[in-house]
């Protein structure tokens, strides 16, 4: 899915930072970069995908953005340096992007989403 505008959900700078050089290297736009769940929601509708780091500061969890992505029909990976048992029930089908990330990893993930 080359050229896609890709929503980036993530607390830590330097890694939100190495995924937005990953996705120009791959020829996508980086539609925003969100580092708290509020911040999340008000970029969802200008993204073609996301990619959701599943734990955020202050306890946070992406669960919400997940559940609006979803709602919105938008395609979303999880990313998260824990196992599947962190991940939500609803959203365990959804492709996993798993830390530490590699561009080779990110890339294959996202042609997954199609």
């Amino acid at each position: 899915m080359p050229g896609k505008n890709i929503l980036i959900v993530e607390d830590e700078p330097l890694i939100a930072m190495m995924l937005e050089d990953f996705l120009d290297a791959l020829d996508h736009r980086v539609a925003g970069t969100a580092d708290t769940v509020a911040a999340a929601l008000d970029l969802v509708g200008e993204c073609d995908a996301a990619i959701l780091d599943v734990n955020l500061r202050g306890g946070e969890t992406s669960w919400p953005i997940a559940d609006k992505l979803a709602e919105a029909g938008i395609p979303f990976v999880i990313a998260t340096g824990g196992g599947g048992d962190s991940i939500a029930e609803a959203h365990r089908h959804r492709p996993v992007l798993s830390k530490p990330f590699t561009m080779d990893a990110v890339e294959k993930v996202l042609n997954a989403l199609g």
